[in-house]
């Protein structure tokens, strides 16, 4: 399996691009601000077409780019209902504070709705895209309709965690949604009853796997999956 990926704009959000391999339809996940370019040279050097854009939740620097890339190559987009609003609105996810009220007139107006959307509404899903199997997990939290995308190729096992869980951290809770009660307990629902040698890919930041997590993540210290 194909996996590849690059921080993308000022919040340096991990945009990735998986497949089965070169020449294959394509997942791209979590496209963020400027992703166009480097995503375009990705897909064109391993001839990639995509076939659908996942979300793992609807927070902007997760998602600038999905319509401009959906519509791009013909592809669906995927978001967990409850965060879909985010899509045309992308300042409701940070509050009405965030900007003043001219600014986010103008960044609301950068925004519409790809032409398809799919809304991932079924906790525990699995979606057949590009010959890839991906199962959907609802991990609210960090927003409320966060989402983990886990794929099984194979020996390898890969959960795209978003902004629920990254190396030595987990989400902030802070923002409209964000719930620290609803954070762990996806966490411990849903990523430690995982294999210890899962790859977990996350929004922001570098690789890490289940096991290195539940050992040395401070916070998620004392939490078990039992």
């Amino acid at each position: 399996m194909l996996i590849t990926g690059f921080p993308a704009g000022m919040l340096a959000c991990n945009c990735y691009v998986l497949a089965p391999r070169q020449g294959a339809d394509a997942i791209v996940v979590d496209p963020g601000q400027r992703a166009m370019g480097p995503l375009r040279k990705i897909l064109d050097d391993n001839r990639l077409t995509p076939a659908a854009v996942l979300l793992t939740h609807g927070h902007i620097d997760h998602m600038w780019s999905a319509q401009k890339a959906a519509d791009t190559y013909g592809c669906p987009v995927y978001i967990h209902p409850a965060d879909r609003y985010m899509l045309t609105d992308p300042i409701k996810g940070f509050g009405r504070g965030f900007l003043g009220g001219l600014a986010r007139t103008a960044l609301g107006a950068l925004f519409r709705e790809p032409r398809q959307v799919v809304e991932l509404d079924r906790d525990g899903d699995k979606i057949e895209l590009g010959g890839i199997t991906v199962a959907v997990d609802h991990t609210p939290g960090h927003t409320k309709g966060s989402v983990v995308f886990r794929v099984e190729q194979g020996t390898d096992h890969v959960a795209f965690t978003g902004d629920t869980l990254f190396r030595q951290t987990v989400g902030r809770t802070d923002l409209p949604g964000g719930s620290g009660r609803d954070l762990l307990e996806s966490i411990v629902t849903k990523l430690l009853v995982l294999d210890d040698d899962t790859l977990v890919l996350p929004g922001h930041g570098e690789r890490t796997t289940i096991g290195t997590e539940r050992h040395t993540n401070p916070f998620l210290e004392g939490l078990t999956r039992d």
